[in-house]
C-alpha cells in the first residue's frame, strides 16, 4: 500500500506501508518522524487528517482525536487502502532523525508566581552531540526525573544555545508526580533524562502578517521562546499577546516582560484575568474572551498562534474560527 503524508505547505511525501502497521510506524520505517510522545492513542501529539484512503482505528482515548470528520492519530491509523494524511505543519517542521535521548542536571529551581516553577537544566556532553541546546523556539521535551518511569511533555522558553542550558516554566498540578517531585524534592546537580526536541509549534517566518500570541498558565513558555527568538533577530513583525491566567497572582514576574518589550516596541500586550480582582496590570475575562474582544476592534487578519490548556485552546480556536481567521492562519499546541 502507499501512504501519502500531506505536509501544511503542500509537500507529499510517498511512503510505502504494510498490511498492520500504523502511519506512524510505516512514516519511521521510511526515516521521517512525525511529532509522537506516547504511541498508545492517548496523547494526541500525532493528530493528522485522512484526506483520502480507508483506515482502522486502533485503541484510543476520544478526547484526544481531532473533533473534525477524518480526524486520527497517527500511532492507532491502520492504512486498510492507499492513503493520504495532511499533517498540521510544514515539510521543513517534519524531522528526517530519530529524536535524541539526553542527560542534564538541575542548575536552578525557583518559583514562577504562584502556581509554576522556573526550572533551567544544563545538558551533559555527549559524545555524537556534543553540549550544545539545539531546537527551534517553541519546541518541547519529554523530562524523566531519576529513578522514575514517568515522563512529562515542556515547552522550552528559551533560545537554542552553544551552554546547553534549557529552560522551562512548569505549572504545579496538584497531585502531580512530576511536579510533585519538582515542588518538594528535586534540587540543583539532580539529574534528569531528555527526549527531544519535539514539536512543530514555530514560527511561519515565510508569512507576512502580523502575530498574536494567545497563551494560558504555562503555555506562555513556547510563546516566550518565539518572542525571545524575534527580539534576537530585531525582527519587526507586528506582535500581540494574549496571555491569560485563573487568578491574578498566577501572572509571570515583569521581569520577563521587560526585556521583550525593550527589544520588541511594537509588542502589545494584554493579561487576561478570569477569576477574581485583575489587579492593575490585567483585565477581567478569558483569553477567548479578550481575542474576540481585540478580533472584533481591530479587525486583523493576523496569523494566531495558541499554546494552553486543552479547554482553552479549543475556546480561543473557536472564537478565532467565528471571527474568520482561516485555518492556515491557526497555530496550536495543547499542554
Amino acid at each position: 500500500m502507499n501512504l501519502t503524508l500531506l505536509t501544511r505547505d503542500e509537500v507529499r511525501l510517498e511512503i510505502d506501508a504494510t498490511v498492520g502497521q500504523s502511519a506512524l510506524e510505516a512514516a519511521e520505517a521510511a526515516g521521517l518522524y512525525p511529532a509522537a510522545m506516547c504511541r498508545d492513542g492517548q496523547c494526541g501529539q500525532c493528530a493528522a487528517h485522512v484526506v483520502s484512503g480507508t483506515y482502522e482505528m486502533g485503541p484510543h482515548s476520544p478526547a484526544a482525536l481531532p473533533p473534525e470528520p477524518g480526524g486520527v492519530l497517527l500511532c492507532q491509523c491502520l492504512p486498510t487502502s492507499d492513503l493520504t494524511v495532511a499533517l498540521p505543519y510544514g515539510d521543513a517542521q517534519l524531522p528526517r532523525h530519530s529524536v535524541p535521548v539526553r542527560q542534564a542536571v538541575i542548575e536552578t529551581l525557583r518559583p514562577a508566581g504562584a502556581a509554576a516553577m522556573s526550572l533551567v537544566l544544563r545538558l551533559q556532553p555527549d559524545a555524537a552531540l556534543g553540549q550544545t541546546a539545539d531546537f527551534l523556539p517553541g519546541q518541547y521535551m519529554e523530562l524523566r526525573p531519576p529513578g522514575m518511569a514517568i515522563s512529562r511533555a515542556y515547552s522550552l522558553a528559551n533560545l537554542p544555545n552553544w551552554e546547553g542550558t534549557l529552560e522551562f516554566l512548569i505549572r504545579l498540578v496538584p497531585d502531580g508526580a512530576f511536579s510533585g517531585w519538582l515542588a518538594r524534592e528535586a534540587k540543583p546537580g539532580d539529574r534528569l533524562e531528555l527526549r527531544g526536541p519535539l514539536g512543530q509549534f514555530t514560527l511561519d517566518e515565510a508569512s507576512p502578517r502580523a502575530r498574536w500570541l494567545v497563551g494560558g498558565g504555562c503555555g506562555f513558555a513556547p510563546l516566550l521562546s518565539l518572542l525571545r527568538q524575534m527580539a534576537e533577530f530585531q525582527d519587526t513583525t507586528p506582535v500581540r499577546l494574549i496571555y491569560g491566567v485563573n487568578l491574578a497572582e498566577e501572572l509571570l514576574p515583569n521581569d520577563i516582560f521587560t526585556p521583550l518589550r525593550e527589544a520588541l516596541p511594537q509588542l502589545h500586550v494584554t493579561f487576561a484575568v478570569w477569576h477574581g480582582a485583575p489587579g492593575a496590570n490585567a483585565v477581567q475575562g478569558s483569553t477567548a474572551d479578550i481575542l474576540e474582544s481585540q478580533l472584533a476592534s481591530t479587525g486583523s487578519a493576523a496569523d494566531i498562534y495558541v499554546c494552553g490548556p486543552p479547554k482553552m485552546v479549543e475556546t480561543v480556536l473557536a472564537a478565532a474560527r467565528q471571527a474568520g481567521v482561516p485555518d492556515a492562519q491557526l497555530f496550536c499546541e495543547k499542554l
